[in-house]
């Protein structure tokens, strides 16, 4: 996002944290709701123009939404979305985008009073995994034939009793509306919001063999020195990488395995 709408969204997160604060309200079910706006949003497009039209006081708008939204979602859900098009956005699909993104935090938040963020977090990582790795179940979930009541049962039954209720939830969400996004981003975008809940980044670490919890907590420490925050250590095993590890955080990549080294060593030689 760019310009009014990093600001929109910068705005919406602390009202929405301000929200949660409180433990009389319900994050699970701020959540669901505003997964529903989301889904609202998405689908009628002259709508979400209206909202967004800079040439429309923020008031109107404000008025707008709370006139089709009352009755339908809670209180703090309307006032929360009333604040949101009051702002001005750069593009329509940035408040849908946003609210969105609201809502996977609230879930999150849900989480994390429940004590079951880290869960949830590895979780994340784990199904993510799991997807890469098995292609058919790739395209039974990412299929544009598939219903939407199909891919919530085939989930059903791989995180159904398995799973933290908050992974199921995003995920479902996720494979039933991926509003365009691939399966892999939409994922990503969810690992980051989870480690941001603690105010943490997302390090993916690749090793040949498991890291013991020495090595672990040196590693963690390491790069908590190094980039200045704490880090959430998503862990994958590997054989092909032949020795050490291999460590991306957002676009950048620690690479000490022993395999880039070979590689490198040939490169060198070829050149």
């Amino acid at each position: 996002m760019n310009g009014a709408s990093r600001e929109a969204l910068a705005a919406a997160r602390e009202r929405l944290d301000a929200l949660t604060d409180s433990t009389s309200v319900d994050a699970a079910k701020l959540a669901e709701e505003l997964a529903a706006v989301t889904a609202l949003l998405h689908r009628e497009v002259s709508l979400r123009r209206v909202l967004t039209d800079p040439s429309q006081g923020g008031e109107a708008k404000a008025e707008l939404a709370g006139r089709l939204l009352s009755g339908q979602v809670s209180g703090a859900t309307v006032d929360l979305v009333s604040g949101m098009v009051r702002s001005r956005w750069s593009q329509s699909r940035d408040l849908v985008d946003s609210v969105e993104e609201l809502a996977n935090t609230a879930d999150l938040t849900a989480a994390q009073r429940a004590g079951a963020l880290d869960d949830v977090e590895d979780e994340l990582f784990r199904f993510g995994r799991i997807v890469g790795s098995d292609t058919g179940l790739r395209s039974a979930l990412t299929s544009r034939t598939a219903s939407t009541a199909a891919k919530s049962e085939l989930l059903r039954s791989l995180l159904g009793g398995k799973a933290q209720p908050v992974t199921e939830r995003v995920v479902t969400r996720l494979v039933t509306q991926p509003r365009g996004r691939s399966l892999e981003a939409g994922l990503d975008s969810l690992s980051k919001l989870a480690a941001e809940r603690r105010d943490r980044m997302v390090a993916v670490v690749t090793s040949a063999v498991p890291l013991s919890d020495r090595q672990k907590q040196r590693l963690g420490a390491a790069l908590a020195k190094i980039y200045g925050r704490q880090m959430h250590l998503n862990l994958d095993v590997d054989p092909e990488v032949l020795g050490g590890i291999s460590v991306r955080v957002g676009d950048e990549v620690i690479n000490g395995t022993i395999a880039e080294r070979l590689s490198e060593a040939t490169r060198r030689m070829a050149g």
